[in-house]
């Protein structure tokens, strides 16, 4: 959005609610369960992702082309790629906000609680744009490996469907916050990273 954050009360918003950066963790929760489409959307590619893993894990489970314990190590690999994805997933989300506008972008990570974000600070965002920024890395890097399945043998199928499971998995925090605009759809909600104080702001005004 063409608006700085001090111009935001001047434009008829409020602040809804300011979520500290260490406390990341705590609000997805609380709203990956609530009942949104994003939400629907997470856990159905959840389910579908675990539901290509566990067919391609059983799938001829009898024969002698792969055993057990060569299927889990498939699967770890998966587990393994999906993490070294953290820094690409990240980027792609600057890239996303660049997109839309944003010009001052930087990462922050708390491995103690595990998160990882990408901020763009002082650039306010609407929920069209959030959107954007948000989906554009679960987008990006699913495509890129249902492409890839196509042309890997039966093992490495088998990783890739791990990888896919796990990343989707790791993308609650970006549904998180998709469905906290969603909850607050009766609200023009807008949203902005102020990374010296490790805080997202939220703001809104009636439609």
């Amino acid at each position: 959005m063409d608006i700085r954050p001090e111009e935001l009360t001047q434009k008829g918003y409020t602040l809804l609610d300011q979520l500290g950066h260490k406390d990341l963790v705590p609000f997805v929760r609380t709203y990956i369960n609530k009942k949104t489409k994003y939400t629907a959307l997470y856990y159905v590619s959840n389910l579908l992702a675990f539901g290509l893993t566990g067919y391609l894990f059983f799938k001829k489970i009898d024969t002698s082309a792969i055993d057990i314990g060569g299927r889990f190590s498939h699967f770890s690999y998966g587990l393994a790629i999906a993490f070294l994805l953290v820094p690409l997933h990240e980027y792609i989300h600057v890239l996303a906000y660049k997109s839309q506008g944003a010009k001052d972008t930087s990462y922050d990570a708390n491995l103690k609680k595990f998160y990882f974000m990408a901020l763009a600070d002082k650039f306010v965002a609407n929920k069209k744009e959030f959107e954007i920024v948000a989906l554009a890395p679960f987008i990006v890097i699913t495509a890129i490996l249902i492409l890839i399945l196509f042309v890997v043998n039966s093992s490495w199928m088998l990783t890739i469907a791990g990888t896919i499971l796990t990343h989707t998995a790791m993308c609650s925090g970006d549904f998180g916050l998709l469905s906290y605009f969603q909850f607050h759809h009766d609200k023009d909600v807008v949203t902005y990273d102020d990374k010296h104080n490790g805080v997202t702001y939220f703001y809104a005004r009636p439609k």
